[in-house]
């Protein structure tokens, strides 16, 4: 996910037009290889509530703050 200045995120969840500011990582073990990676992004408002849905289906690999993840991609 590499965004341009132009480019604001809006987060994942059902009808919010918020600016995501987390990024949760996930994997669905019965549909992807142990190595893929898939993301959601979120507000603060629901971060909690998607971390929570991904969590209990056993899917969240991790939850870290936009910043971070484009940072990890730009290094490697």
């Amino acid at each position: 996910m590499t965004l341009s200045d132009a480019e604001t995120p809006v987060c994942s969840a059902k009808g919010c037009r918020a600016a995501a500011v987390w990024v949760l990582v996930w994997n669905n073990p019965k549909v992807h290889t142990p190595e893929r990676r898939k993301t959601w992004i979120a507000c603060e408002d629901h971060r909690e509530h998607l971390s929570q849905f991904l969590g209990v289906r056993g899917f969240l690999k991790d939850v870290v703050l936009m910043e971070e993840w484009e940072a990890r991609g730009a290094a490697g």
